[in-house]
């Protein structure tokens, strides 16, 4: 097995073990590596590239957005996030402008932070019951 087959099963193998809750971290993570690739793309003038990892982003953001039970409040407000942060990847996309993509990256940092405390604070809680 080559080295890059190791690795792509092992990235499958990751994504199929994995909980709901460090899928929602897989997805942050993947928007910010597209994010980061759109704006270097941005920095080297190259509209394709910049367009496709821009829509890559947006997937996900709307893949985020599927996710959510919309019987929870917290939902609801997460949902009008996605989509001002959706509609403004669009506008980067239009515009070429770099500020904009840094605006969203900051948000999807932040929400990425925030779930793998929620991540740390469950696990920790689980063990605890474990131990009861």
């Amino acid at each position: 097995m080559t080295t890059q087959q190791f690795h792509q099963v092992y990235k499958q193998n990751s994504v199929s073990t994995a909980s709901p809750g460090e899928l929602t971290l897989m997805l942050y993570n993947g928007c910010l590596k597209f994010l980061t690739k759109a704006k270097q793309a941005m920095s080297e003038e190259n509209v394709q590239e910049r367009n496709r990892n821009l829509q890559k982003a947006q997937r996900i953001i709307q893949e985020l957005m599927v996710t959510l039970n919309q019987k929870y409040e917290v939902a609801k407000q997460m949902m009008v996030m996605y989509e001002y942060m959706n509609r403004r990847l669009i506008e980067a996309n239009i515009k070429n402008d770099i500020s904009i993509v840094e605006e969203v990256e900051g948000f999807v940092i932040e929400f990425r932070d925030t779930w793998e405390e929620v991540i740390r604070l469950t696990r920790q809680k689980q063990f605890k019951g474990d131990q009861v």
